[in-house]
């Protein structure tokens, strides 16, 4: 039998990366299909703490195993920013397009363009609770190639790939994303409490 778990996310892009990760093994449910189109609250300093703010409220507030993720892209030449703030960095409207713009705009004539995206998974599940977290390293471009993918994934090239991410089939960038490596780790957990 499918063991159903919500993700406590509206993002279709994530689901969808997420639900071909788990395959038919579980049955993903997003916040809209419990109806909350809110956001969640974000109020933490790690990408760790807020995904434990995102993943007890909704467990709490519906009473489900669920879990919740935070991703940040850390540059090395700005210290580790944008980080936890990557989806605001430029506003509270989550601009990705604007996000773009500061990141390169602040590493105009910039040489060390390494940088890496790191996601961290919260999972409530059964009365605990658990952390997974994925890493991908990699180089930062100077202008937005590729239409696939979300966030900053038109201006970041894995380590020893050509493309950027928005340039790969999802598929693809599932073999090797921050967050596909955190989710096998979650999947390989939820399997083996089953």
């Amino acid at each position: 039998m499918n063991h159903t778990i919500v993700f406590a996310t509206n993002n279709k892009h994530k689901i969808e990366e997420v639900q071909l990760l788990l395959g038919d093994r579980f049955n993903l449910i997003s916040l809209s299909s419990l109806g909350h189109m809110e956001d969640i609250p974000e109020n933490q300093t790690t990408l760790e703490g807020n995904a434990l703010e995102k993943a007890r409220f909704i467990s709490h507030a519906y009473k489900v195993e669920c879990f919740a993720d935070d991703t940040g892209l850390e540059i090395d030449a700005l210290h580790g920013e944008p980080g936890v703030y990557s989806a605001r960095y430029a506003g509270p409207d989550k601009d990705s397009m604007a996000n773009m713009r500061k990141v390169l705009e602040k590493l105009k004539g910039v040489r060390n363009r390494k940088a890496r995206f790191r996601t961290v998974i919260a999972l409530v599940w059964k009365g605990s609770e658990y952390l997974f977290e994925g890493t991908v390293e990699g180089s930062l471009i100077e202008s937005p190639r590729g239409t696939m993918g979300f966030g900053y994934d038109p201006i970041f090239i894995p380590d020893g790939c050509q493309e950027t991410f928005a340039e790969m089939k999802l598929s693809d960038k599932n073999l090797i994303s921050h967050r596909a490596r955190a989710t096998q780790k979650l999947v390989a957990f939820l399997l083996s409490t089953r």
